[in-house]
């Protein structure tokens, strides 16, 4: 197993200097923003799909930090009922998986995407109870879509053997594991999980119970390293459903927090070893949203935690069960 990271925060530098950066704190894998949410800061997608000397170039960059890029990111939302909006992500999406196809990359990560309430509706409408009734047929029309849309994109990578690797995200259609599988089920093996444990940890899902779940079914093809810490003085008044601001840290029910600062070192080793049980071996993408502290110092304590978490080695023989 790796350790990886979603380079984003490191978009005020060039790739060569995150790259620099990054082998100098014992990284090894990349996940590269190529659109949508993440950006474009170090990859220029459009570039590398006209220019093969140019995606050769990258991955000589890459390879000569001994390192291996790990997914592509575009979050966005493709269902989103604005047909621009949605055309633009679509684009992205499909992009990206034929960039990845030439760059021998597993896997694109990404969001489900959330469309309307219904078809006449022009916001996107993250539904969360089945009452009253109408909120369950919004439900269902939610799904029909995401189906239909999924579908297509489905085949898309499977012409191109690249991996869809759906964060589970509130605000998005697909946001917790039941979800994720049922997307799956609809669709082909090419669509799982990027599992990020950061909005499990809040929708107070069991996270080790999540990834044996999805990783019985062959359903994890990324993982995201980043943690979430709720606190319980705020969350026990108004819940985690919470609108207030990123940046109003005291005022919150929760926060991404850097790897360790949510759940502690024994929590992560336990992460890891059930990944390793259901048979995941690629890369922890470390993803900074901490607030509290900077990117820099926030990847290094992940990173430093990770190493001590992660094996190094295949499972040996089992000889005392002989």
């Amino acid at each position: 197993m790796d350790i990886g990271v979603l380079t984003v925060p490191l978009g005020g530098q060039s790739l060569e200097e995150a790259l620099d950066y990054l082998d100098s704190i014992g990284v090894s894998a990349v996940e590269l923003g190529v659109g949508g949410f993440p950006g474009d800061d170090h990859v220029d997608r459009q570039e590398l799909l006209d220019d093969e000397s140019a995606r050769e170039e990258l991955l000589e960059l890459v390879d000569s930090h001994d390192m291996y890029i790990s997914a592509l990111a575009t979050h966005n939302n493709p269902l989103h009922p604005d047909e621009e909006t949605a055309d633009e992500a679509d684009t992205e999406l499909r992009e990206a998986v034929e960039l990845a196809d030439h760059l021998d990359v597993d896997a694109v990560t990404c969001f489900s995407g959330l469309p309307a309430g219904g078809p006449d509706d022009d916001v996107p409408n993250w539904i969360t109870a089945p009452w009253p009734t109408e909120h369950a047929d919004a439900h269902e029309y939610q799904w029909d879509v995401a189906t239909d849309y999924w579908s297509g994109l489905a085949n898309h990578a499977a012409d191109h053997e690249v991996q869809l690797a759906i964060e589970m995200h509130p605000n998005m259609l697909v946001y917790e594991p039941t979800g994720m599988l049922r997307l799956r089920e609809a669709t082909n093996q090419y669509v799982g999980a990027n599992f990020d444990p950061s909005h499990l940890y809040w929708q107070d899902i069991d996270v080790l119970a999540a990834i044996r779940y999805l990783g019985e079914a062959g359903a994890i093809h990324h993982v995201h390293a980043k943690d979430t810490r709720v606190y319980e003085d705020r969350s026990r008044i108004k819940g985690v459903l919470d609108t207030t601001s990123y940046t109003e840290e005291p005022d919150r029910s929760w926060l991404f927090r850097t790897v360790g600062y949510g759940h502690g070192e024994e929590h992560w080793k336990d992460v890891v070893s059930t990944l390793r049980m259901v048979g995941y071996d690629g890369a922890l993408s470390i993803e900074h949203e901490d607030s509290l502290t900077s990117s820099r110092e926030g990847l290094e304590k992940a990173v430093e935690l990770l190493q001590r978490s992660v094996f190094e080695t295949t499972p040996g023989e089992a000889y005392w069960a002989e």
